[in-house]
């Protein structure tokens, strides 16, 4: 089966694979016809549990992944949502349905806040053609695409997960980033400034980070910026394909959507995936406040 066509703005370079990292819900549509695991990966930090949503309804034939189980090992040191385990996050796509070679688009309400961190995880684990629907379940819904509540039960994938292709950043790594490149945090503006903190136990940032949260990458419907847009965006921050670039947030699932973002901008970026969770762990790493 082929992909479905790139959205207007072509595909982005960089780490991607030449797969264009979204689709459309008309190109959907005929990706369907051809035969596509499709994930649901509704989830909100704090509840409730996106598997309710995925009950009262879904696209048809999606399966359900849970972020927190699925996605992400359990919490600890490494933070929040550290990465999960090669062969625990290859049974889990297996039981989903993934193969190695088939096309994978994964969903989840709106604005790819939960779908980013599967297409992010997938790619890092191997699977070179993962795209995220743009505008999510949502985006389905308003174009008259039919939903069920029907979970499908589908036949067991052969994925084979082989970690690092994508770049990973540690403490370390996300440290000297920030000084001699362009490290984003992709938290709100007072999370960032240290104003508040409502999820971890010590509020700032990373010195040397630059603020761009996650919420404007994307249009009021949840739908992606246009690429020359989040260039110019990224742009104006430093971040362009000639610095080195990182992004991190509280526990390194927003920050998949800013390289997501990045991604279509044409900005290769890498991940810190323990991100601040992680990285106030250690007492001794410096800790910023303020804009």
């Amino acid at each position: 089966m082929n992909d479905a066509p790139p959205l207007a703005d072509g595909p982005p370079n960089g780490q991607t694979g030449g797969v264009h990292p979204l689709i459309d819900v008309l190109s959907l549509v005929r990706a369907v016809r051809g035969g596509v695991v499709l994930l649901d990966v509704r989830w909100r930090l704090g509840g409730p549990p996106g598997i309710e949503a995925y009950r009262r309804g879904h696209l048809p034939g999606a399966v359900f992944v849970d972020l927190d189980r699925d996605l992400a090992a359990p919490p600890g040191p490494e933070g929040r949502h550290p990465l999960p385990e090669r062969r625990a996050f290859q049974e889990a796509m297996r039981r989903a349905g993934v193969r190695r070679d088939g096309l994978v688009v994964v969903y989840d309400d709106a604005d790819a806040t939960a779908a980013a961190r599967a297409w992010w995880t997938l790619r890092y684990f191997g699977h070179e053609r993962v795209r995220v629907l743009d505008g999510g379940y949502h985006a389905w819904v308003d174009a008259g695409q039919p939903v069920t509540t029907e979970a499908p039960e589908p036949e067991p994938g052969d994925f084979t997960a082989t970690p690092g292709r994508l770049p990973l950043l540690d403490a370390d790594g996300a440290l000297a980033v920030a000084k001699d490149g362009v490290l984003l945090d992709a938290r709100a503006p007072e999370r960032y400034r240290g104003e508040m903190e409502p999820v971890d136990p010590v509020a700032g940032h990373i010195p040397g980070a630059v603020n761009a949260p996650t919420h404007g990458n994307v249009g009021v419907d949840g739908r992606f910026l246009p690429a020359g847009l989040l260039r110019e965006r990224f742009a104006g921050l430093g971040a362009t394909d000639a610095a080195e670039v990182g992004a991190y947030c509280g526990s390194g699932v927003t920050a998949a959507h800013e390289i997501l973002a990045l991604t279509i901008a044409g900005v290769p970026a890498a991940l810190y995936a323990g991100s601040w969770s992680n990285w106030i762990t250690d007492t001794s790493r410096p800790v910023e406040a303020g804009g």
